[in-house]
Protein backbone atom coordinates (compact mmCIF):
# COMPACT_ATOMS: atom_id res chain seq x y z
CA UNK A 1 0.00 0.00 0.00
CA UNK A 2 1.17 3.47 -0.87
CA UNK A 3 1.17 6.42 1.48
CA UNK A 4 0.21 9.98 0.53
CA UNK A 5 3.75 11.14 -0.17
CA UNK A 6 4.49 8.18 -2.44
CA UNK A 7 1.19 8.61 -4.30
CA UNK A 8 1.91 12.30 -4.89
CA UNK A 9 5.38 11.51 -6.24
CA UNK A 10 4.00 8.78 -8.51
CA UNK A 11 1.38 11.18 -9.89
CA UNK A 12 4.03 13.84 -10.56
CA UNK A 13 5.99 11.28 -12.59
CA UNK A 14 3.18 11.25 -15.17
CA UNK A 15 4.42 12.94 -18.35
CA UNK A 16 3.23 16.56 -18.41
CA UNK A 17 2.24 16.71 -14.72
CA UNK A 18 2.03 20.26 -13.37
CA UNK A 19 0.68 19.52 -9.92
CA UNK A 20 -1.21 16.97 -7.87
CA UNK A 21 -3.34 17.07 -4.74
CA UNK A 22 -5.09 14.53 -2.56
CA UNK A 23 -8.22 16.23 -1.25
CA UNK A 24 -10.85 15.59 1.40
CA UNK A 25 -14.04 16.74 -0.30
CA UNK A 26 -16.05 16.96 2.90
CA UNK A 27 -13.81 19.82 4.05
CA UNK A 28 -12.25 20.97 0.78
CA UNK A 29 -8.78 20.76 2.31
CA UNK A 30 -5.80 19.23 0.59
CA UNK A 31 -4.30 16.35 2.57
CA UNK A 32 -1.18 16.67 0.46
CA UNK A 33 0.08 18.51 -2.61
CA UNK A 34 3.11 18.34 -4.84
CA UNK A 35 4.27 20.53 -7.68
CA UNK A 36 2.94 23.92 -8.53
CA UNK A 37 3.44 26.78 -10.87
CA UNK A 38 2.70 30.44 -10.35
CA UNK A 39 -0.46 29.89 -12.43
CA UNK A 40 -1.62 26.86 -10.40
CA UNK A 41 -2.27 27.22 -6.67
CA UNK A 42 -3.03 23.65 -5.61
CA UNK A 43 -4.84 24.68 -2.42
CA UNK A 44 -7.20 26.89 -4.41
CA UNK A 45 -7.65 24.08 -6.95
CA UNK A 46 -8.41 21.61 -4.14
CA UNK A 47 -11.11 23.85 -2.67
CA UNK A 48 -12.63 24.71 -6.05
CA UNK A 49 -12.68 21.16 -7.34
CA UNK A 50 -14.34 20.05 -4.12
CA UNK A 51 -17.41 21.95 -5.34
CA UNK A 52 -17.23 20.09 -8.67
CA UNK A 53 -17.09 16.70 -6.94
CA UNK A 54 -19.89 17.55 -4.52
CA UNK A 55 -22.11 18.78 -7.38
CA UNK A 56 -21.55 15.61 -9.39
CA UNK A 57 -22.20 13.37 -6.38
CA UNK A 58 -25.47 15.26 -5.69
CA UNK A 59 -26.49 14.98 -9.35
CA UNK A 60 -25.86 11.23 -9.38
CA UNK A 61 -27.99 10.90 -6.25
CA UNK A 62 -30.84 12.91 -7.82
CA UNK A 63 -30.63 10.76 -10.96
CA UNK A 64 -30.83 7.66 -8.80
CA UNK A 65 -27.55 6.30 -10.20
CA UNK A 66 -26.79 4.19 -7.13
CA UNK A 67 -25.13 1.38 -9.10
CA UNK A 68 -22.67 3.74 -10.77
CA UNK A 69 -19.39 5.17 -9.52
CA UNK A 70 -17.40 8.05 -10.93
CA UNK A 71 -14.12 6.87 -12.39
CA UNK A 72 -12.90 10.35 -13.11
CA UNK A 73 -14.00 13.85 -14.06
CA UNK A 74 -12.08 15.51 -16.88
CA UNK A 75 -11.84 19.25 -17.33
CA UNK A 76 -10.24 20.27 -20.60
CA UNK A 77 -8.72 23.73 -20.81
CA UNK A 78 -6.93 25.37 -23.72
CA UNK A 79 -3.49 24.35 -22.42
CA UNK A 80 -4.22 21.94 -19.58
CA UNK A 81 -6.11 18.82 -18.59
CA UNK A 82 -7.43 18.53 -15.05
CA UNK A 83 -8.33 15.02 -13.90
CA UNK A 84 -10.36 14.49 -10.74
CA UNK A 85 -10.57 10.90 -9.51
CA UNK A 86 -12.80 10.23 -6.48
CA UNK A 87 -11.36 7.32 -4.51
CA UNK A 88 -13.73 4.39 -4.16
CA UNK A 89 -12.13 2.09 -1.58
CA UNK A 90 -14.03 1.92 1.68
CA UNK A 91 -11.09 3.40 3.59
CA UNK A 92 -10.75 6.28 1.10
CA UNK A 93 -14.37 7.44 0.72
CA UNK A 94 -14.68 11.22 0.70
CA UNK A 95 -11.26 11.74 -0.89
CA UNK A 96 -10.27 12.56 -4.45
CA UNK A 97 -7.05 12.64 -6.40
CA UNK A 98 -6.52 15.76 -8.54
CA UNK A 99 -3.93 15.97 -11.30
CA UNK A 100 -3.23 18.97 -13.54
CA UNK A 101 -1.41 18.24 -16.79
CA UNK A 102 0.22 20.28 -19.53
CA UNK A 103 -1.99 19.43 -22.50
CA UNK A 104 0.87 19.67 -25.01
CA UNK A 105 3.05 17.15 -23.15
CA UNK A 106 0.55 14.76 -21.60
CA UNK A 107 -0.97 11.56 -22.91
CA UNK A 108 -4.48 11.63 -21.45
CA UNK A 109 -5.10 7.87 -21.73
CA UNK A 110 -1.83 7.03 -19.98
CA UNK A 111 -2.47 9.63 -17.29
CA UNK A 112 -5.91 8.17 -16.54
CA UNK A 113 -4.43 4.67 -16.44
CA UNK A 114 -1.71 5.81 -14.05
CA UNK A 115 -4.25 7.54 -11.78
CA UNK A 116 -6.20 4.26 -11.56
CA UNK A 117 -3.00 2.42 -10.53
CA UNK A 118 -2.18 5.05 -7.92
CA UNK A 119 -5.69 4.75 -6.47
CA UNK A 120 -5.37 0.96 -6.23
CA UNK A 121 -2.19 1.27 -4.17
CA UNK A 122 -3.12 4.28 -2.04
CA UNK A 123 -4.01 3.69 1.58
CA UNK A 124 -5.42 6.79 3.28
Amino acid sequence: MSNLETALKEAMSVEGALGVAIVDYSSGLALGTLGSTKELDLNVAAAGNTDVVRAKMRTMEMLNLHNETIEDILITLTNQYHIIRPLTRQTSKGIFLYLALDRNRANLALARHRMRQIEENLEV
